[in-house]
């Protein structure tokens, strides 16, 4: 039986169950609007740059938004020192685009049809590496949202500097940004906050490590599904710092569904878009296993 959304006295959703399996909708270009209700708790395989403009303007109470990295990187293969076995870099299509200006187009676009869905006091959240956080905070500031923080990540388990040529790439940074500058009553959990950055401060800095072991999503041939996947604890604390239990998340790049697969956990509500098929036939399949949320791990 197709599950109804509810909304409780807070004006969020409710009812969502950890039993519940994941929808999963295929856009097409004849489909000119999405109801909440019909793309609840779902992934939608289609280009996000066409669905988010299908989706209701003021909808969401937080997004997250994992986008490519363009990380320019050379086309030759990297070999660990001792082993020599190749190392599993980041060189999807997805990830390449012609020229900054390409990929400043497509951020602006993306940025501005989340900004329409984006209810008034909702928040967003972007990551990404300094090959184009930078790009992407000027391009948040361009289109009036306003930034409340940067977090740097502190990754304790690192890709080695296999060349030796530069500094070891330890960290990513999320911006967290409202709509404008006037927005008011937005989430902030500062007791959330607490236990998760250095000190007792709430402080912006999260040392966790990248997403390995057993989270790690394999094929049949032991490779990488997805190059970039997220940590569940990275998506952990976005979550709980930053909405409420019945709370509607949004990410336009959901890869293999690390947000959707936490919010679920945590008693939220999500819709996720991506495009690539692969991608989300493992959402899917991941979506059949329970996540449960554990206490966080002191740093």
């Amino acid at each position: 039986m197709e599950k109804v959304a509810r909304v409780n006295d807070t004006g969020a959703i409710a009812g969502l169950s950890q039993s519940e399996p994941i929808k999963s909708l295929a856009d097409c270009d004849q489909r000119q609007v999405y109801t909440i209700e019909e793309v609840l708790n779902s992934v939608i395989q289609g280009d996000a740059l066409k669905v988010l403009k299908k989706l209701p303007e003021e909808t969401f109470d937080m997004v997250f938004i994992d986008p490519p990295y363009f990380l320019q990187l050379p086309s030759r293969s990297l070999k660990r020192w001792t082993v020599k076995t190749v190392v599993e870099g980041v060189d999807d299509e997805w990830d390449k685009f012609p020229s900054f200006e390409a990929y400043d187009r497509f951020i602006g676009e993306l940025l501005t049809q989340v900004k329409r869905v984006m209810k008034p006091n909702a928040t967003i959240w972007v990551i990404a590496t300094y090959h184009s956080i930078f790009r992407i905070g000027k391009i948040l500031q361009d289109l009036g949202y306003w930034i409340l923080n940067d977090v740097v990540w502190v990754k304790t388990n690192p890709m080695p500097n296999w060349l030796s040529v530069r500094f070891t790439n330890a960290t990513e940074t999320l911006i967290w940004a409202v709509k404008d500058r006037s927005a008011k009553g937005y989430v902030f959990n500062k007791e959330q906050a607490r236990q998760f950055g250095i000190g007792k401060v709430g402080a912006n800095v999260w040392m966790l490590p990248v997403c390995n072991g057993g989270e790690r999503l394999r094929d049949e041939m032991g490779r990488k599904v997805h190059s970039t996947q997220k940590p569940v604890e990275l998506l952990k604390r976005v979550i709980l710092t930053s909405t409420h239990e019945g709370a509607l998340i949004l990410d336009p790049f959901a890869g293999v569904g690390t947000t959707g697969y936490v919010a679920r956990a945590l008693n939220r509500n999500f819709v996720m878009i991506e495009i690539n098929p692969r991608y989300v036939e493992w959402t899917v399949k991941r979506f059949g296993q329970s996540l449960v949320i554990g206490a966080t791990e002191s740093e």
